[in-house]
């Protein structure tokens, strides 16, 4: 099942970009991912402080 979600209030602290979407059950949820190359990251949050916190703390393995 492909997933489109639509992501509002993006903000990019550092390398991560956080942002909001609703998923499928239309909870709101949080997202934050590294835009580095080959990192990886990317997790899942039900609140924005937890996203924004692991963007701020997250720290890249590939350098």
């Amino acid at each position: 099942m492909p997933t489109n979600r639509r992501f509002r209030n993006v903000v990019r602290i550092g390398p991560v970009q956080v942002g909001t979407y609703y998923d499928g059950r239309g909870r709101e949820k949080h997202t934050a991912a590294c835009t580095a190359p080959r990192c990886g990251f990317s997790t899942d949050y039900d609140s924005r402080p937890a996203a924004e916190l692991a963007a701020r703390t997250h720290r890249c393995p590939v350098r």
